[in-house]
């Protein structure tokens, strides 16, 4: 049908029909061929900025991001490098303090008679409170106390122990609560007693009515205090920081009622049995370069001296604080102490071992942790 329609309107109107339609044809393609490449090079070179400007866009997000990224990772680097730093100095001054307390007793069990094999080889007497070591690495002091320079908790009567915590504490009502702490705890069980307060500590405990088998016990007695038990930092005038000893220093299940040892006494309890302040800064001076070998000398100094004596019993405390030392020789902020209790035998029967290590603390605080400053004041003296 569509070839006989054609086919007449050829028929009328002749062969241009042919040649319109193919002009037409041809014309719009050539149109259409016309448009086509005038109007893509345009939007390509519209839109060709724009692409440039994202990827610069997203380079620089990515530099950000990985430049975050590495700072984040060097940060962590230097800080665990800083920490493993630290726990390698740390452990290298434990090994200082504790090597440095077994050779204190090494040299407690070669006792005066070394001298009379060497003359140059060390050796322990009764009166001399501490001992200086010197390693490549560092500097360590071992204190020598014996448990008589120390007031007896278990024996010592209440105004004693009234005075003697007063000193430490400089809280007289705080005194009272904490002796009448001790004096419960070591005393019989009765009406009025403070078993009920600790019933309401947690985890409850009971006061153990019987005489301290511990020091350590004393923590758990009313008003009681690490601070107050192992000392802490008082600040001077100026701002700076000193070491106070504690309780601990005062009081031992193994001491006396006096004659305390003048050369090892804490200033604390010397202060409590009557010494003056300035009386107990210069003891502590004096025996800082010379300990006193009789009672004699402490009296030149002009200041009454009750209740010290020279000398210990066979109970003995060796603590020894440890500091590394810098490549350029100055000391480090590096610390670490150490401490045994040890007890002295009889040398004819036990020539092997005459020292027995009854007690060891891998950490035992110390006022020789702190490095000495100039117009630091002497421990036990309160600050102006």
């Amino acid at each position: 049908m569509r070839h006989n329609g054609f086919n007449r309107l050829r028929a009328v109107h002749g062969p241009s029909l042919k040649c319109r339609n193919s002009r037409s044809r041809l014309s719009s393609r050539l149109v259409f061929s016309k448009r086509k490449p005038a109007r893509l090079p345009a939007r390509r070179q519209d839109c060709r900025p724009h692409q440039k400007g994202g990827a610069l866009l997203a380079v620089l997000w990515l530099s950000a991001a990985l430049a975050a990224i590495a700072f984040s990772v060097s940060t962590s680097v230097r800080a665990e490098t800083d920490r493993v730093s630290s726990a390698a100095d740390g452990l290298r001054a434990w090994y200082l303090a504790t090597g440095s307390v077994e050779r204190g007793i090494q040299w407690m069990m070669w006792g005066p008679e070394v001298r009379n094999v060497k003359a140059n080889a060390p050796f322990w007497e009764h009166n001399q409170p501490r001992f200086y070591m010197n390693y490549p690495s560092g500097d360590a002091v071992v204190e020598l106390i014996p448990e008589s320079s120390k007031l007896n908790i278990n024996t010592a009567s209440p105004d004693d122990l009234l005075r003697v915590v007063a000193v430490v504490t400089a809280d007289l009502e705080r005194a009272r609560e904490i002796v009448e702490g001790i004096v419960d705890w070591r005393g019989p069980a009765g009406p009025g007693g403070l078993d009920s307060f600790y019933s309401t500590i947690a985890p409850t405990f009971r006061a153990r009515h019987a005489s301290f088998e511990e020091i350590e016990e004393l923590l758990l007695v009313r008003g009681m205090t690490p601070e107050l038990f192992y000392g802490n930092y008082i600040p001077d005038g100026s701002g700076r920081l000193y070491a106070s000893g504690g309780l601990r220093d005062c009081l031992s299940v193994w001491g006396g009622v006096g004659p305390f040892d003048i050369n090892t006494a804490s200033p604390a309890l010397m202060e409590a049995m009557g010494i003056p302040p300035e009386g107990v800064a210069a003891i502590v001076n004096q025996r800082r370069t010379q300990p006193f070998k009789n009672t004699g000398e402490a009296q030149q100094l002009g200041f009454p001296t009750p209740r010290l004596g020279v000398g210990g019993n066979y109970i003995w405390t060796l603590r020894a604080t440890a500091r590394l030392r810098r490549p350029d020789g100055t000391p480090s902020e590096t610390v670490r102490t150490a401490s045994a209790v040890v007890k002295l035998l009889d040398r004819r029967r036990y020539a092997i071992m005459p020292v027995h290590i009854l007690r060891w603390y891998d950490d035992a605080w110390s006022q020789a942790a702190v490095a000495p400053f100039p117009g630091m004041p002497a421990p036990g003296v309160p600050a102006q």
